[in-house]
C-alpha cells in the first residue's frame, strides 16, 4: 500500500525518483541510527570515534547530501525549492536531530560559496563540497550565554540598543580579525564542528546592528570547546559551546559588517527558519504514521482501534494538521528561494507552525499508543521529545512570533 504522501505532491519523475532515493536511506539508515544514538545516556558516546553517528555521516556525505543547498557552479547538488523541501521533509521523517545536523554542518560553507570570494572558494568551500567522510562539519555560532532568540529580532529598538550587543567581539589588527568571546551550549554541531559561521559584535556603539558574521576555522589557536549538551532528545544533534580567546582570522574571513548585517540577519532567519518548517513537516508526519499504524492492529473493545469514531476523528484531525503543515512550509520555501529580499515573516510563520504541530500531532500520537506511548520499546516516544525541542530551536517561538510580527506591521 502507498504512503498516503505519495498522491498528493505534485512531482515530476526526477522528483519523484529523488524522493524515493532519499526516503530509503532515511528508512534505512538514517532512523534506526537515530533511535540506537537516543539509547546512549551519555551525549559524548553519540561522538566518540567508532560511533554509528559518524558511520551515519558519512553515508549522507558519500550520497552528496551536505552539499544540497550549495550551487552546482561550486560542486553541490543545488536543490531548488521543492528539492529542497522533498529532501528536509523526508530527512525530518526518519530523524529530526540529523536532518539538522546535516543542515547546518554546510552553513559556513555555502555562506562562504556565496560570498564569491576566490579565496574562500578555493580553500573552505572546495574541501567541503569534494568531502566523503565527514572530516568538514559546520555550525551556527549566534546564541550566548546573554543572548538566544532576542539576537534574531531584526528592527527592534533593543536591537539597536547600544548598551546591547554580542559579548562575541571582533577587533581588526592589521590584516586579521581578533576574536573573543563565549557561544553557548545551544551551537548545533558544535563540539564537532571544523568550521564556524559566526555571528558577532564589531561595532558596539551601534548594539546588534553593529554585527558581523564571520567563518572560523575551529582548529584555530584560542578555540576551546565545553562537553556536549545532555538533552531530553535530539542525541544526534552535538550541541557545546565554543569559546574565542584572541583567534585570528584572515581579514576575508568577515563575510559580514556591520552595514550589512541586518540584511544579512534577516536572510539567514528566512531560510533557517524555512528549513525547519520542512524538516517538522516530516517530524509530524513520522508521528502520524506511528499512530496510523498502531490504531490499525492495537486491539481495544473486541475490535481495531481504528474502528472507533473518535479514534477515526482523532487521526483525520492530525492528518488535516501534517497537510496544513506541508502546505505553509512548502509555499515558504519556494517563494523565499525566489524572492529577494525574502519574506522572513512567511519564514517564520513556517517554523512556528511546523513545529507546534509536529509537537501537537506527537502528543495526540502518544495519547493513542496509551501507556505504550510512554514506552521506550515504540519510535513515537522519541519523536514527541524530538518535537518538543523543536519549541525552542532556531528561535523559541514566542520571540520568534514577536519578530513575525513586526515584519507583518512594517510590511501590511
Amino acid at each position: 500500500m502507498p504512503r498516503y504522501t505519495e498522491t498528493n505532491l505534485a512531482m515530476t519523475d526526477e522528483q519523484a525518483a529523488l524522493k524515493e532515493s532519499i526516503h530509503k536511506f532515511c528508512k534505512e539508515v538514517l532512523r534506526p541510527a537515530s533511535v540506537k544514538l537516543d539509547k546512549l545516556a551519555d551525549p559524548e558516546d553519540v561522538i566518540k570515534k567508532g560511533s554509528i553517528f559518524w558511520e551515519t555521516m558519512r553515508k549522507a556525505y558519500e550520497l552528496g547530501y551536505h552539499t544540497a543547498t550549495i550551487l552546482e557552479e561550486h560542486g553541490g547538488m543545488g536543490f531548488g525549492p521543492l528539492e529542497a523541501h522533498i529532501f528536509l521533509e523526508e530527512m525530518g521523517w526518519a530523524s529530526a536531530d540529523f536532518a539538522i545536523a546535516i543542515g547546518v554542518s554546510s552553513f559556513p560553507f555555502s555562506t562562504a560559496a556565496n560570498s564569491m570570494d576566490d579565496d574562500l572558494i578555493k580553500n573552505v568551500v572546495k574541501p567541503f563540497v569534494e568531502d566523503k567522510q565527514a572530516k568538514y562539519v559546520g555550525c551556527w555560532a549566534i546564541t550566548e550565554p546573554e543572548h538566544g532568540s532576542d539576537s534574531l529580532v531584526v528592527g527592534t529598538e533593543e536591537f539597536q540598543n547600544k548598551n546591547i550587543s554580542f559579548t562575541t567581539t571582533a577587533k581588526l589588527d592589521g590584516d586579521q580579525w581578533v576574536i573573543n568571546g563565549q557561544k553557548s551550549s545551544w551551537v548545533s554541531n558544535g563540539i564537532i564542528a571544523t568550521h564556524a559561521l559566526t555571528f558577532l559584535t564589531i561595532d558596539s556603539s551601534r548594539g546588534m546592528n553593529g554585527g558581523g558574521v564571520a567563518i572560523i576555522p575551529l582548529n584555530a589557536p584560542g578555540v576551546s570547546k565545553g562537553r556536549s549538551l545532555d538533552k531530553i532528545g535530539q542525541r544526534a544533534l552535538n550541541q557545546g559551546e565554543i569559546t574565542f580567546d584572541g583567534v585570528r582570522i584572515p581579514q576575508n574571513y568577515m563575510i559580514v559588517q556591520p552595514d550589512m548585517y541586518p540584511m544579512a540577519m534577516h536572510m539567514t532567519l528566512a531560510g533557517a527558519n524555512a528549513a525547519m518548517g520542512a524538516i517538522f513537516t516530516g517530524t509530524a508526519r513520522a508521528a502520524f504514521e506511528e499512530a496510523l499504524d498502531y490504531c490499525k492492529v492495537r486491539i481495544q473493545g473486541g475490535k481495531p482501534l481504528c474502528e472507533h469514531q473518535w479514534i477515526q476523528q482523532k487521526l483525520f484531525e492530525m492528518f488535516r494538521k501534517v497537510e496544513s503543515a506541508r502546505a505553509l512550509s512548502r509555499a515558504a520555501m519556494i517563494y523565499n528561494q525566489q524572492t529577494l529580499p525574502p519574506a522572513v515573516e512567511l519564514s517564520i510563520a513556517s517554523k512556528v507552525h511546523c513545529t507546534q504541530i509536529a509537537f501537537e500531532v506527537a502528543n495526540d500520537a502518544v495519547q493513542l499508543f496509551g501507556g505504550y506511548g510512554l514506552s521506550k520499546e515504540y519510535t513515537i516516544e522519541k519523536i514527541f521529545r524530538d518535537a518538543r525541542a523543536s519549541l525552542v530551536e532556531d528561535g523559541c517561538n514566542e520571540v520568534l512570533s514577536l519578530a513575525g510580527a513586526k515584519a507583518v506591521l512594517g510590511k501590511y
